[in-house]
């Protein structure tokens, strides 16, 4: 006879509640919500701010559902849940006024939301549901361009200051270094000095055309990169964007953004379940560029406002430690810090440890060696905003690729600098050159298409295979079932993104699960023509047709895995959901299908027939 151990219907029934459990969580939908973020890299959210949001909901009399703070380090947030659209609409209106007196500078970002109506108690297990990317929840879509000619300007900026620092450590006499345009213009005395340069320039910096020339009385010594040189340039200006933008954005607790290259210098960025575009592109507008600026020694301190400014030289009137006069060349921008964390100096002090990689010890080393004593700081900018300067602290040793940086005031000052720096920086600034607003009306259609693609799809399958399978049609629309709830719930619990895409690979799941399903009954009734008792086909179709379905799905797995590996997007989405479906159709259409057919006709036994429909034995004549 054909039975299951007890232990095999215990993982079925374990599976399939777990499935339900993981699957349930999609059901209940999203309800409107107001996340409250950070408007400025250096202001925090906290609970603080959690207290001011409730205190301002409740002087303006907006009902709300509770206020909580949501996520870690820079993706914190505030977010209030609503019962309606039209209460979170006045909500907002409320809460900007209220955070920010001055709608110029906000210091806070309020944006629309979605929050899901999940029990708290499904959430503390992990039960969540799907994420639903921009072409099913709706959202918003930008087109970046970044500024190349910025990143090649900044890349020029770094030769010059390289150049010079070359020069000053082989006590090579220049007569000045300016850039002009995309190149940098060294100027010397006699010719003998320039080819001392020249040689050492061409084997410190391989990447740079020279060209010799004149000025007058003067000698020349043209840099400038080299074709191969000037693109890399560029293309690294647009990875390190991509880098950065993608810690950025994490500050509108976005679920699975879309960040990705377009072209030469343009990136895409989806946020999904975002409607509010002008909050959108504040938030992502406003990432940050930090760079460490030597403080002007010719300068006493505290005659800064009264001082001329020197030339190569420029005030800074905003942050900590000011006013300050910083020389213009740029020793170091946060693309070389590796790690940034809160610590403590020798003095127990509240201090920030920086890691730098190995260009950026390089360049550190060289521009601390002869300033040992003096001071240096970090700047921060902002786009629409004022350079601020986030700190002045005095070189104690020559730095290398480790080092602290020194009064930081309090454990929450050093805290929060080490978030900015691990936060890195724009490499090149960039423009929005096209924004695209998804409804969530259009994605609620697209949601609506797709369930009804997938449930008439089941339905007519349901239909035929009971039709013309009968009982066993019924045991293969079951197992069926199963396996769409363990897709999803798969889905569900792997937290991956829905689209279309993902969609349509899940109705070919269905399709490939029930011809597993085909293979297996029709087995069963070649067993049957072939003269052998209900009970020896039953086993012997299963057992035999297990070596096709294991065929076909592993072929099919290896083409999923090849999208998986090298698509991306949409086809990576698919690819996903094609590659889970073939694990739970195989888990499905053997052990589920056998399991239920074995409880169904396995203590049987006596068993004359089973219900597989018409068996047509060969020589047979029907009448």
């Amino acid at each position: 006879m054909n039975r299951y151990p007890v232990w095999k219907y215990i993982i079925i029934a374990i599976t399939v509640l777990l499935g339900a459990l993981y699957t349930a969580p999609n059901y209940f939908g999203e309800s409107p919500a107001l996340q409250v973020t950070s408007g400025k890299a250096t202001v925090k959210v906290g609970g603080e701010l959690t207290s001011r949001v409730d205190a301002v909901l409740n002087q303006e009399k907006l009902a709300h559902e509770g206020v909580s703070l949501d996520g870690t380090g820079s993706r914190t947030s505030v977010r209030v849940r609503f019962s309606d659209t039209d209460t979170q609409f006045k909500a907002k209106l409320a809460l900007e006024r209220a955070l920010n007196p001055d709608p110029s500078d906000p210091a806070y970002i309020v944006t629309n939301n979605l929050t899901p109506n999940t029990p708290r108690w499904m959430q503390s297990i992990g039960a969540l549901p799907m994420y639903l990317g921009l072409d099913l929840r709706g959202g918003v879509h930008f087109l970046m361009q970044v500024d190349v000619q910025a990143a090649l300007e900044k890349k020029v900026l770094g030769v010059q200051t390289a150049v010079r620092g070359a020069l000053r450590d082989k006590s090579i006499r220049h007569a000045g270094i300016e850039r002009k345009g995309n190149t940098v213009e060294v100027k010397f005395r006699d010719a003998e000095t320039r080819s001392a340069a020249k040689a050492l320039i061409s084997e410190q910096m391989p990447d740079l055309d020279l060209v010799d020339g004149a000025d007058g009385s003067d000698l020349l010594l043209t840099l400038s990169l080299k074709p191969a040189a000037l693109k890399e340039a560029m293309a690294n200006g647009v990875r390190q964007n991509i880098a950065t933008l993608s810690k950025r954005v994490n500050e509108l607790n976005v679920a699975e953004p879309l960040i990705q290259q377009q072209g030469p210098d343009r990136i895409v960025v989806q946020l999904p379940g975002v409607q509010d575009v002008a909050r959108a592109k504040a938030i992502i507008g406003r990432t940050a560029t930090l760079e460490v600026r030597m403080v002007d020694d010719s300068i006493t301190p505290g005659t800064e406002l009264q001082s001329a400014v020197p030339f190569n030289s420029e005030l800074f009137t905003v942050g900590k430690g000011v006013p300050v006069i910083l020389s213009k060349d740029i020793t170091l921008t946060g693309e070389y810090i590796s790690s940034a964390t809160a610590s403590f100096d020798q003095n127990h002090q509240p201090a920030v440890s920086i890691d730098l990689n190995g260009d950026g010890g390089r360049k550190m080393r060289e521009a601390t060696r002869d300033r040992i004593g003096k001071r240096m700081a970090i700047v921060l900018y902002e786009q629409k905003g004022k350079p601020e300067v986030l700190s002045v602290a005095t070189i104690q040793d020559e730095l290398g690729s480790r080092f602290n940086i020194t009064g930081m005031g309090n454990a929450e000052n050093s805290a929060e600098l080490a978030l900015l720096l691990r936060s890195g920086a724009l490499y090149a600034p960039m423009t929005v050159i096209e924004e695209r607003t998804i409804g969530p009306a259009l994605g609620a259609e697209n949601i609506k298409k797709g369930e009804l693609s997938m449930v008439y799809g089941f339905a007519a399958i349901a239909v035929f295979m009971i039709a013309y399978y009968m009982m066993f049609g019924f045991f293969s629309v079951l197992a069926l079932g199963v396996n769409l709830l363990l897709l999803i719930a798969l889905l569900s619990k792997m937290q991956a993104t829905l689209t279309l895409p993902g969609i349509a690979a899940i109705a070919l799941a269905l399709g490939m699960a029930i011809d597993a399903n085909v293979l297996i009954n029709e087995r069963i009734r070649e067993e049957l023509r072939g003269g052998a008792s209900p009970q020896a086909a039953i086993a012997a179709g299963f057992d035999r047709a297990f070596a096709t379905i294991l065929d076909s799905n592993v072929t099919t797995l290896i083409v999923g895995l090849a999208l998986l590996v090298f698509g991306s997007g949409a086809v990576r989405g698919f690819a996903v959901v094609h590659c889970l479906g073939i694990l739970t159709s195989m888990f499905s259409a053997v052990f589920v299908s056998r399991g239920v057919v074995n409880l169904w006709y396995g203590r049987k036994k006596k068993l004359q027939s089973v219900a597989i429909g018409t068996v047509w034995v060969p020589g047979q004549s029907s009448k």
